[in-house]
C-alpha cells in the first residue's frame, strides 16, 4: 500500500483494472498516476470535479473511463471526439490505454482545455483541443468528421444525440456512457436517433468494481445528419426530438 497524501494508490488500482480483463503498462498506469495528481492539483482552484479521493478518482474517473474500451470495437487509428471533456474523461484514459487512436478534447470552458492542455504535455501525449459549443461546431468545421464520439454525463440521450450525431462520420459511432435505467431513455430518444441518421447498435449493461450499475449505448451513424441539426441549444433543451 502507498503512504497516505498520494493521488491514488497504483497497485489497487493495477488490481482492479486485471481483474476486469484490463491490462496496462507501468508507463500507462505512471500516466495515471500522474494525471491523478495534476487532476487534484487544479482542483484546487479550477474546480474540476467533486471526486478527488483515491479510490474515487480510481474508480469514478479512471476505470469509469476504461471499461467501455473493453465493450466495443474502436478501429485502429480512429479519430475520436471526447464531447464535453470536461477534466478530460473519459478521452484522455482512452488515450494513454491506446495511444493510436486520434483524439479530439471539445469543451466549452477555457479553463478545462488549459488544465488538458497542461496533462497533455506533462504526459507527452498529443490530442487536439477544441474550446466552443457542440451545436456550433456541429455545423461547421468538425461536422461528419470523426469515427467515434463519444461523451460521458453530458445531457439525457435525445439531446445528447443532436450534440453528438452531426460530428460522425456515417458508418462511426456515438458511444454513450450513461448509468443504470436506461429504458425510458432509449425510449425518448428514439426520434431523436433516428432523424439524426443514427440507430441503436448496441446496449451493454456492466458494473463498475464497486457494483455502481453502468450502460454503455452504441450509436451508428447510418446515414448523414439532415442540414439544420444541431439545432440552437435553447431549442434542443426546449423541444427535444
Amino acid at each position: 500500500m502507498m503512504s497516505t497524501g498520494q493521488p491514488i494508490d497504483l497497485k489497487r488500482l493495477e488490481g482492479r483494472l486485471l481483474s476486469l480483463g484490463i491490462t496496462l503498462t507501468e508507463a500507462k498506469l505512471d500516466m495515471l498516476y500522474r494525471y491523478a495528481g495534476l487532476l487534484c492539483e487544479y482542483n484546487e482552484r479550477l474546480n474540476l470535479t467533486a471526486i478527488t479521493d483515491p479510490e474515487g478518482i480510481e474508480e469514478k474517473h479512471f476505470i469509469d473511463s476504461i471499461l467501455p474500451l473493453k465493450l466495443f470495437e474502436i478501429p485502429k487509428h480512429a479519430s475520436v471526439i471526447d464531447i464535453g471533456t470536461g477534466a478530460g474523461f473519459p478521452g484522455i484514459p482512452w488515450k494513454i490505454a491506446r495511444e493510436d487512436i486520434d483524439l479530439c478534447l471539445f469543451d466549452s470552458l477555457r479553463k478545462r482545455l488549459d488544465f488538458l492542455l497542461a496533462v497533455l504535455s506533462s504526459l507527452g501525449l498529443e490530442a487536439r483541443l477544441v474550446h466552443g459549443r457542440a451545436e456550433d461546431f456541429g455545423k461547421k468545421e468538425l461536422r461528419e468528421s470523426f469515427d467515434i464520439a463519444v461523451a460521458r454525463a453530458v445531457a439525457g440521450l435525445p439531446v445528447l444525440s443532436e450534440y453528438c450525431l452531426p460530428f460522425v462520420k456515417p458508418g462511426g459511432v456515438l458511444a454513450a456512457l450513461k448509468g443504470p435505467d436506461i429504458g425510458l431513455e432509449l425510449d425518448s430518444a428514439k426520434n431523436a436517433i433516428k432523424t439524426l441518421g443514427g440507430r441503436v447498435e448496441d446496449i451493454k449493461e456492466y458494473s463498475l468494481p464497486s457494483g455502481d450499475k453502468r450502460t454503455l449505448v452504441v450509436i451508428k451513424k447510418a446515414s448523414k445528419t439532415p442540414p439544420g441539426y444541431p439545432r440552437p441549444r435553447s431549442r434542443m433543451l426546449k423541444n427535444p426530438l
